[in-house]
Formats: structure tokens, C-alpha cells, sequence
């Protein structure tokens, strides 16, 4: 039997475990639970017919994520595993121009034509989107998506990883460091011991690029924080509130247990920095409570912090690494990780295995992310 490591257990990663625990392999995720992994601190919007987004490659990969969730959630939740945290919602494009408002619509219809999962497309007045979402700004008209959904990173991603578990597949903490032969990875040393396999999956994230140098490849990664509010609004059932998303690139998120979540920031760093600034903060809510003013008597639950992955041209990579054999690595899905990461682990496990993939490699070419 084959055996494939998995290192990085964020959205990623996870989604590549299970799927692999479903096929005839041994399967080994590690992860070092380094603090700021992107999914910890992410609440996904799957909603990514909407965006004005112009690359084909993106919008393909966004798509295919949207379109891959219901069945995914179906098949977890006949596992056993029904706290995954994604419900299907809907989704409030918002708008104050109504010319603004009929082009998102016609693009969103226009899509609809490949994307079925998109449902109905509506255009709601001013009073019909606050009955949808009732802090909202009531200047504030919106075009409806019944076929959007919310997902908690975190919950989605413990769900994956425990219905691996179920599978076979086995779950270690640790730090990873690759093992190698001329130009094969033979397998991972973790805190001492030797872990060898045939094929080692790297979804690293923001933090792939130690991970390499001692294969003497400088990975290009770069990461952006993003600083996340939730909050709670007493009373009140926000269990199926659709998502908010306003101009700008700001969202606002329901999920249940009276929780809201608004986000996020988008700073450019070049540390792990992981405190809550004061600068982060005052933007998120001052940008949520614009947006929904009733908000300014919410309750602030936590503010949680994580690190976004990007790769040059803020495309993903995905493939085997040039010139090495015996591994192959994801990265740079960015602010988009909950829509695509499960769909994207679904391709990586059929790529370590052999078996034919959906999408077009040259598309999302690893060389790219590759210092010459």
C-alpha cells in the first residue's frame, strides 16, 4: 500500500487527507498548529459568481470550489460529521447605485448559463434587503444569490480531519522537514523520528517556504494579515441571514448563536506578526458598522488573526515540483481558501495518486513560484 504524507492540516490540507483516506493508500497529516494558519481565523464566503474578478484561471477554480461543496457536505454528514459549519444561505450583493447594482446582476446571470449552483438572481429594493439582513444600512439596495454559502474554516476543517480519522488516516502535531535522495522526497523527519513514503503532499500555506530551503529552492510565498471581528448581537436569530458583502473588499458574515463575523483586514507583511492591532481593529468596525450601523451595539466576542498565502501573480500553484520527484505542493489560494481549498484537495489527492484530473496544471504552473 502506498503511503502519502500530508504536511499542513488548514482547509487545504485537510480537504487532501480525507480524500486520500478514501482511496487504497496510508495516509500521515502533519501540521506544526502554528497560530495565524489562515483557515483558524476564517469565516468563507462561497460566493465567487459575483466578483468582478477578470481571470478565467481564478474564476474556474472558484467555481468548481462553489459547485463541489453541497456534495461534500452530504458525504461528511453520512459520516457522521454534521457540524461542518457551511449552510447555504444566500448571499447580498450591496449597493447605493442602482446602475452598479443591475451590472453585478446581469454578470451574475450571465454566468449562470456554465454555474446552475448560482439559484435565483434578485434584485432587492432598499426594504426588501433589510428584511433580509435587518442592521443593514437602509440605503442600502442589493442583488440576491439564493445559491450562496457561509462556511467556518475551523469547523469544516476539524470535520475533514476527523472523517480522515475514520478512514485510516493517522494525525500527528509536529514540525516537518523533508527527506531526500538526489532528486527524490523519500519522506519527513518530525522532532527525530523518520516517516518515509512515495508521495509527500505540502500544503504549507504561509509558511511553505522554510520547508524547501533544504531542498535549495527558494519558494515564493508571501502572506498578508487579516485581523477578524466577531461579534454577538443578543437576541437575535442570525441563523440564516445571508451573507453581506458591500463594496470594497470588506464582508460581513452570520452564522449562528446570534455570531456575526466582520472582516477583514488585507496588510501586507513580512513577519508572523500575530497581535490585533488597534489600526486593524478601528478599520474592521469601522468599515461593519458603515455597512450595518445597528451594529455599533453588538457585542465584541474576539478578534481573530491569520496569515493568507500568495504566490506571484495572486493565482494558485498546484503540481509537482519541477525537477523533484515524489512530492507535489498547493499554495497561494489567498483570500479565496474556503471557496476552492476543498476542490483544490480533491485534484491534489488524484495528482498523488495518478489518477486524471479535472483541471489544466499549465494553468497553476509551481514553477512560477520558483526563484530561477
Amino acid at each position: 500500500m502506498k503511503k502519502i504524507i500530508v504536511v499542513g492540516a488548514g482547509i487545504l490540507g485537510a480537504s487532501t487527507a480525507y480524500q486520500l483516506s478514501k482511496k487504497n493508500v496510508e495516509v500521515l497529516i502533519v501540521d506544526r498548529k502554528d497560530k495565524g494558519q489562515a483557515t483558524d481565523a476564517a469565516a468563507g464566503i462561497v460566493c465567487p459568481w459575483v466578483s468582478q474578478r477578470r481571470n478565467q484561471a481564478w474564476y474556474q477554480l472558484a467555481k468548481a470550489g462553489a459547485r463541489f461543496y453541497p456534495g461534500l457536505i452530504e458525504e461528511l454528514e453520512l459520516q457522521g460529521e454534521t457540524a461542518t459549519g457551511y449552510a447555504q444561505v444566500g448571499a447580498l450583493s450591496l449597493q447605493k447605485d442602482l446602475e452598479k447594482l443591475h451590472k453585478i446582476s446581469e454578470r451574475t446571470l450571465k454566468r449562470k448559463a456554465d454555474a446552475p449552483e448560482i439559484g435565483d438572481v434578485t434584485i432587492l429594493n432598499e426594504d426588501q434587503t433589510k428584511a433580509y439582513f435587518p442592521p443593514v444600512d437602509k440605503e442600502y439596495a442589493s442583488v440576491h444569490v439564493s445559491g450562496a454559502a457561509r462556511v467556518d474554516g475551523r469547523a469544516l476543517r476539524d470535520a475533514l480531519v476527523r472523517a480522515a480519522q475514520k478512514n485510516g488516516a493517522k494525525l500527528i502535531n509536529g514540525d516537518a522537514n523533508l527527506l531526500y535522495s538526489e532528486n527524490r522526497v523519500t519522506g519527513i523527519n518530525v522532532g527525530g523520528e523518520v516517516y518515509k513514503s512515495d508521495m509527500v503532499v505540502v500544503c504549507a500555506g504561509a509558511w511553505a517556504s522554510s520547508l524547501f530551503m533544504p531542498l535549495g529552492i527558494d519558494f515564493k510565498v508571501t502572506f498578508q494579515r487579516a485581523q477578524i471581528v466577531h461579534l454577538e448581537l443578543p437576541n437575535t436569530n442570525t441563523n440564516d441571514w445571508p451573507v453581506l458583502i458591500p463594496p470594497g473588499n470588506q464582508y460581513l458574515v452570520a452564522f449562528e448563536n446570534s455570531r456575526l463575523v466582520a472582516g477583514s483586514t488585507h496588510e501586507d507583511v513580512t513577519e508572523f506578526d500575530k497581535r490585533v492591532t488597534v489600526g486593524g481593529l478601528q478599520e474592521v468596525i469601522n468599515k461593519a458598522t458603515e455597512t450595518a450601523p445597528e451594529l455599533t451595539s453588538s457585542t465584541l466576542l474576539e478578534v481573530r488573526t491569520g496569515f493568507r498565502p500568495y504566490t506571484p501573480g495572486f493565482l494558485p500553484i498546484i503540481g509537482p515540483l519541477p525537477n523533484w520527484e515524489g512530492i507535489v505542493v498547493a499554495n497561494g489560494l489567498g483570500a479565496s481558501g474556503l471557496t476552492m481549498g476543498p476542490y483544490i484537495g480533491n485534484e491534489l489527492a488524484k495528482l498523488a495518486v495518478g489518477e486524471e484530473l479535472e483541471i489544466d496544471l499549465s494553468l497553476y504552473s509551481v514553477a512560477g513560484a520558483i526563484e530561477e
